[in-house]
């Protein structure tokens, strides 16, 4: 019995460890979307006339690789951004390598 609870409390903790890294994920892929450029994403792809970013992931036609593309190389008046994403103070903070952040960016993008 004492061997069944603990390894109950060892699955319960893996759980909840891998739930408090996927919040802090999105929470940092929020403050990249708020801040990046000091202005945030959202001040040009909130605005109807221009992409959408989570309607695009959500319909599948702005998969990961495009969206790192873009923000690697810009595309019509979207600038250059990893520089700008790697400047970032969350970013900075959590010490993450230009992929990791791109993917924090990503997967909070695809839950807007």
């Amino acid at each position: 019995m004492k061997k069944s609870l603990g390894t109950l409390a060892g699955i319960v903790l893996i759980a909840l460890s891998g739930s408090a890294l996927a919040d802090e994920q999105l929470e940092i892929g929020q403050k990249i979307y708020d801040r990046a450029f000091g202005r945030g994403c959202g001040t040009c792809h909130d605005i109807a006339s221009n992409p959408q970013l989570p309607a695009l992931i959500k319909a599948g036609t702005l998969d990961r690789a495009k969206f790192e593309e873009v923000l690697r190389n810009g595309k019509g008046g979207m600038p250059k951004a990893v520089d700008e994403i790697m400047k970032n103070k969350a970013v900075e903070k959590a010490g993450l390598t230009e992929e990791l952040a791109i993917d924090y960016l990503y997967k909070y993008i695809s839950t807007k």
